[in-house]
């Protein structure tokens, strides 16, 4: 019955969301950053199931600073339910301590983590209670909020050395394909090296039911913030002028504000049913600007920026 609940995408409190849940899709996605270079190298993968529930997976790297984006469909995928194990053809390997990308000559990424700041154990993940819902169209949670990396990525004819560079890992899944519209940001090159910023969201189902959530997450070394709408207060407002969101706990206010100036690398989007993918369906900037405020009774607990932000605002071809 649990691994029926899981395929639908719900978790039980004290679960790991992070786990493979043999749902229609789910999305992996690493973000490696090196503040001092000003690069960003990032790699996700997909593994659908097809309208006969075979699997098959997408994988794609994309790179900043150039216009570095490739992808790779693959026959055969897998992900471990009982861990973070994941495999994708020949082209992806990854676990919980790294992972490694060949998607051919100039798009290679091997990362190995180092310190890694992990989700903290709880009840709940990203999305709180509303995570033993099964059913729903999307599910989110960032695991990885921070690590140190060891490695080196082959982009285009160079290759970067990733040593002193930063990572950040996230999963998203959900029964059908990818959502038909969804607001997404990340960020974790602030003065604080213990400070990392999530969200993702848009128009959400779970039967007749239908609503627009968001779930914010801000790491401050061991303590972190999750504001989930509509469980808590959370204005979200995405359209041309950025990304703006603020929201309260009982204790804090957070604002996050961000915007991006640079043209977009445009990501693959996988067709479920169809075994195949879009190419240039999702825009992602690679290196936005992200402001963040944190307060605690009137008080600034965190006020800092950040150039090497991810965002984005994707459509997607559910089925």
């Amino acid at each position: 019955m649990l691994e029926a609940t899981r395929s639908r995408g719900a978790d039980p409190p004290f679960s790991d969301p992070s786990r493979y849940h043999g749902a229609g899709l789910e999305g992996f996605f690493w973000r490696v950053t090196d503040a001092s270079a000003g690069r960003v190298v990032v790699v996700l993968a997909a593994i659908s199931r097809d309208a006969r529930g075979a699997p098959w997976g997408l994988t794609a790297m994309a790179a900043h600073p150039g216009g570095l984006v490739r992808s790779v469909v693959t026959a055969d995928a897998w992900g471990d339910s009982e861990g973070p194990g994941l495999r994708l053809g020949e082209v992806l390997r990854a676990d919980g301590d790294g992972v490694r990308a060949d998607l051919g000559p100039g798009a290679r990424l091997q990362a190995a983590f180092e310190r890694p700041l992990r989700w903290p154990p709880g009840a709940w993940g990203a999305m709180g209670p509303v995570q033993v819902v099964p059913g729903l169209s999307q599910y989110w949670h960032p695991h990885l909020l921070g690590a140190g990396v060891r490695g080196e990525a082959e982009v285009g004819g160079a290759r970067w050395e990733l040593a002193g560079a930063r990572a950040y890992a996230e999963k998203n899944w959900g029964p059908g394909g990818m959502p038909a519209l969804w607001w997404w940001g990340q960020a974790h090159d602030f003065a604080r090296e213990d400070l990392c910023v999530a969200f993702a969201g848009g128009p959400a189902r779970a039967g007749r039911l239908r609503t627009t959530g968001t779930a914010l997450v801000v790491a401050i070394g061991g303590e972190v913030l999750r504001l989930v709408r509509p469980l808590v207060p959370l204005a979200v407002t995405v359209d041309d002028d950025g990304w703006r969101l603020r929201g309260r706990t009982l204790r804090h206010v957070v604002e996050v504000e961000a915007h991006a100036d640079a043209a977009p690398h445009l990501l693959p989007v996988p067709i479920r049913v169809q075994r195949r993918a879009i190419d240039g369906a999702s825009p992602q900037h690679l290196a936005a600007t992200l402001r963040v405020a944190v307060r605690h009774r009137g008080r600034t607990v965190v006020e800092e920026t950040s150039t090497l932000a991810g965002l984005e605002r994707g459509r997607g071809h559910e089925g």
